[in-house]
């Protein structure tokens, strides 16, 4: 073959793998779209985290909001489905060492019982199995959630800045 034809299949392989990681994760989740830097600065303020508390990112695509949250002495957890994704959190928040761990595995099996603080954008047919999932928690200290865009149903807010809101469950 030459080369060009070598090309032609590399990029086009590549792309149905790229369509194939970034697609599939919507039965399970949302699409990967990143958060402003402002709504993640917005959100840490939200979930007024102290040093050394869990934050949580269920779905936590380019790594930033973990970056972000370990600047300021958070242990910080993402959950990733997209291996492209993971793979990219992963190497961004290697210098953290421990004090930052991406895990690539649907946050549907998220264990939040360490969690102090969480942070979740997903799509409005997903907030309810969320619901779920924080209510089956067997935590016994209080859990702070933020949710970009989309209320969880049946709950009401504690605060509402901008397109982020938090809940808080005792």
């Amino acid at each position: 073959m030459r080369t060009l034809d070598w090309i032609f299949w590399a990029v086009w392989a590549l792309g149905v793998l790229l369509i194939l990681a970034y697609g599939s994760v919507i039965p399970f989740g949302a699409p990967f779209l990143p958060t402003l830097k402002k709504d993640r600065q917005a959100a840490l303020d939200m979930l007024d985290l102290k040093p050394g508390q869990v934050f949580i990112d269920l779905g936590s695509g380019d790594g930033s909001l973990l970056v972000l949250a370990a600047q300021r002495g958070l242990k910080a957890v993402g959950y990733e489905i997209n291996p492209f994704l993971w793979l990219y959190s992963w190497l961004r928040t290697r210098r953290f060492g421990r004090q930052v761990r991406v895990k690539l595995r649907s946050f549907w099996r998220a264990d939040l019982s360490q969690a102090d603080g969480v942070f979740v954008f997903l799509i409005t047919h997903h907030m309810q199995r969320l619901a779920r999932l924080i209510d089956s928690r067997s935590a016994k200290k209080p859990l702070r959630l933020v949710s970009h865009a989309f209320k969880i149903p049946g709950q009401k807010p504690t605060q509402k800045v901008g397109a982020l809101f938090l809940y808080i469950y005792k």
